[in-house]
């Protein structure tokens, strides 16, 4: 029976009749999945074991024994007994998968884009492939960073031979048919100025001469106003000679053999002379978009991946570290916007590392500080890892901004366990003396946004409130929108950490939930309203909300609570045996107390000795005030309920 895979969207397997195999549980499904992207090479155990958990358990070699065992009995189930397996293997340290080159919908997806063909044959080739997609590829492993160099790689891929089917259409005189898929196709991908082209010929080519100098005018305006960019020499060529009706422009049967001719060349037509200084720019444009906030913000984001894939087209690894690099953004929340993007981003790093010719010193420093800010939340070791490399780095190297650069991911990978704000508090002081004496103004933002985190967190208000002013006073100079979200925020965690009235301190958190819309950072924004109340009224000793609301990433800790104020005692407990613990950021110690506060409450007494082991170590801290924004009151209230209910 053979076995064929698809990755174009979720993982899945079917039997030589084309029935869906059942793969049984994700982690069934994430051990296919890793053995695909490894493409017949041998994946070891140890490194199955780091992919699959942030924190294995300590039976997870077996686990992935018995995950391989269960794949296999589906996989080939009429396999004789004590016959070795020939799809998925045993190989030295590890398993591999053992399928043809026809064996995976993404590799032939491959072969059918690299095809060279008659116009005529490529198109309807071109069009079964792109039928092949049934969503992202690698769907349900959006944010696993094994899989985000090939879901990256996969999806540009896709977007060439969309492309790729619209050129060999033009090619055959259909032009009208192709408009609507490219109309579709820009829409989605506003940045591809070869897909404006092709879109522009298009419609020309269908009479309509006035419609496609539109199109051109509106890609000039979204490269000119946004990025600050003229449109590359193929466009401006494409508006002249439709401006004149050149008469190559025409497509009669020598033309289309013309252009047919050169259709290999047009993915390259997209990179012309010059290309490498007009993307390192366009980073620097996105840089200053992003910190404008809001909109410059989203837009920045959207884009960047944009810039770090096309720099990879280009095959210089020089150049892709160079425009990794150079998206040096302060960052100060330590849950991603776009977890996505983030993996995608940490995967092109290590690409562009792997590829780094030595003594680049600095971009091999910025690399590795980009892998470290992207790894944010984290319980993998590899963010710290490139963290401490990169400040190794930049300490030896006499370069303010990458210091600083670095400084932000050492910021970030500082969360491997509670009760770390004075680490946290050096950090920033460093960061506020080194922006200061060098003229770095929006590290020097950071450094004060940092040291108020921290100083919360250590309960001296006094020192966090000169550096709220500090950074208000710098933000108001330099126009950084941002900063006033953090600050108003820290105003309402004042209010609750001095025990003002219930009602005044959950207008003051709405009011500051209102000032985050629209902000650029879904990262902050979601459900942090919900999770701040819920924390009040822990803090006061009131049971949790019980309407409805969207806790967006804190669900999974709110729950036992909000079922213990509602009187459904079982289901909490249930809820509480499946938290996940904490991620590694600067809700750790918040997360873990409403953790302890609902095993209290269920008697969970697994879970307690869990909870008072992790909050220890910040005993002498405030819970959740080393975000600057939330607090529980302190830590060592939350061990005291703890070692009571635990008699002592």
């Amino acid at each position: 029976m053979e076995v064929l895979f698809g990755v174009l969207g979720p993982v899945t397997a079917w039997d030589g009749s084309g029935s869906a195999i059942a793969l049984k549980g994700p982690r069934h499904r994430a051990v296919l999945a890793r053995l695909i992207v490894a493409r017949g090479r041998v994946v070891p155990v140890s490194r199955l074991v780091d992919d699959l958990w942030a924190d294995p358990p300590s039976d997870a070699v077996g686990a992935v024994r018995t995950f391989v065992a269960a794949l296999r009995r589906v996989l080939e189930p009429d396999r004789p007994p004590r016959t070795p397996p020939r799809v998925l293997v045993t190989e030295g340290p590890g398993y591999a998968l053992r399928t043809g080159p026809d064996g995976v919908d993404a590799w032939r997806f491959e072969q059918a884009v690299a095809a060279t063909r008659p116009p005529a044959e490529l198109v309807g080739t071109l069009d079964e492939a792109l039928g092949w997609w049934r969503g992202p590829a690698y769907a349900e492993f959006a944010g696993e960073p094994w899989a985000g160099g090939e879901r990256s790689r996969l999806a540009e891929l896709r977007l060439h031979a969309v492309e790729r089917k619209a050129e060999a259409m033009l090619a055959l005189g259909t032009a009208a048919e192709a408009i609507p898929d490219l109309e579709a196709h820009v829409a989605g991908h506003p940045w591809r100025e070869d897909a404006w082209r092709l879109l522009a010929l298009a419609l020309y080519r269908t009479g309509r001469q006035g419609d496609a100098l539109a199109v051109l005018h509106r890609a000039r305006s979204l490269l000119v106003e946004q990025l600050g960019l003229d449109p590359g020499p193929a466009l401006r060529r494409l508006e002249e000679d439709i401006l004149r009706q050149a008469e190559h422009l025409e497509m009669g049967q020598d033309a289309a053999s013309r252009v047919w001719a050169q259709a290999a060349e047009a993915y390259d037509r997209t990179v012309a002379s010059g290309a490498r200084a007009r993307l390192e720019s366009t980073v620097g444009i996105l840089r200053n978009l992003a910190l404008t906030g809001g909109g410059g913000l989203t837009a920045a984001r959207e884009q960047r991946m944009a810039a770090v894939t096309a720099a990879e087209e280009l095959g210089d690894a020089e150049l892709t570290a160079r425009v990794i690099g150079a998206f040096d953004v302060p960052a100060i929340w330590t849950r991603s916007d776009d977890p996505h993007q983030a993996a995608q981003v940490v995967a092109a790093a290590e690409r562009a590392l792997a590829g780094l010719p030595r003594g680049h010193r600095a971009a091999r420093a910025r690399l590795l500080a980009t892998i470290a800010l992207e790894s944010r939340g984290s319980r993998g070791v590899r963010g710290r890892e490139a963290a401490k490399e990169a400040e190794q780095i930049a300490r030896s190297l006499d370069d303010p901004a990458l210091l600083a650069f670095v400084l932000n991911g050492v910021f970030m990978q500082s969360f491997d366990r509670a009760g770390l704000a004075s680490r946290r508090d050096r950090i920033g002081a460093e960061l506020v003396e080194l922006s200061a004496r060098n003229d770095l103004a929006a590290y020097e933002v950071l450094g004060h946004l940092v040291r108020l985190q921290a100083r919360s967190a250590l309960a001296d208000f006094a020192g966090a409130d000169e550096h709220a002013a500090a950074a208000d006073r710098l933000a108001e100079r330099d126009e950084r929108p941002l900063v006033a979200v953090f600050t108003t925020w820290y105003r309402a965690l004042r209010l609750a950490a001095a025990d003002a009235p219930l009602a005044e301190v959950e207008a003051a958190y709405r009011n500051a939930a209102a000032g985050t819309r629209g902000s650029g950072m879904p990262g902050v924004e979601n459900g942090l309203l919900p999770l701040a109340l819920l924390c009040l009224r822990v803090q006061h000793r009131r049971p949790a909300q019980i309407e409805p609301d969207d806790w967006g990433p804190y669900r999974p800790w709110a729950d036992p609570l909000v079922l213990v104020a509602r009187d459904r005692p079982d289901e909490a407990a249930a809820a509480l045996r499946n938290v996940p613990e904490p991620p590694r950021d600067l809700l750790f110690e918040a997360l873990w107390c409403l953790t302890a506060q609902a095993a209290v409450a269920v008697d969970d007494r697994p879970m307690m000795w869990r909870a008072h082991d992790a909050l220890a170590p910040a005993a002498g801290e405030l819970a959740g005030a080393g975000s600057g924004l939330i607090t529980l009151g302190p830590v060592s209230r939350h061990l005291d309920d703890l070692t009571a209910a635990l008699g002592g």
